[in-house]
């Protein structure tokens, strides 16, 4: 069953310095990821968990239904891509969470989206 399951997750993240208030402990972070079905079966993402974490080390957590207004089908092969963003008071952090998909029996599971590093570019040494 698990072969027919298999969800790729990529995120490739971004300082938006345009939107950003340094002087006001506001840093502006966008992030883009691409949810690959690697599986034999149609997939749905339902729901998105997060834990966001701040360079002090305070928690966030975020979850709901979908993600940027959508519960996205993806075929076999095929990916889904999205844009959304998260503000810090810092400016390096991490973002880590799950998708909860469906398959096409109307099972669910939870797919990981692993950490990854919010950072101003300046900030990485």
């Amino acid at each position: 069953m698990s072969g027919s399951r298999r969800v790729y997750v990529h995120v490739q993240t971004f300082y938006v310095a345009s939107q950003s208030l340094p002087e006001e402990e506001r840093y502006v972070f966008a992030y883009t990821i691409t949810i690959r079905n690697l599986g034999h079966s149609e997939v749905q993402l339902r729901e998105r968990y997060w834990l966001i974490t701040n360079g002090n080390g305070k928690e966030t957590e975020v979850q709901g239904e979908g993600v940027v207004g959508e519960q996205p089908r993806i075929k076999p092969g095929d990916e889904y891509q999205y844009t959304s963003g998260a503000v810090l008071e810092t400016p390096i952090g991490t973002m880590q969470g799950h998708y909860v998909m469906e398959d096409e029996n109307g099972e669910r599971f939870t797919t990981p989206i692993p950490v990854f590093r919010l950072a101003v570019s300046t900030q990485l040494h």
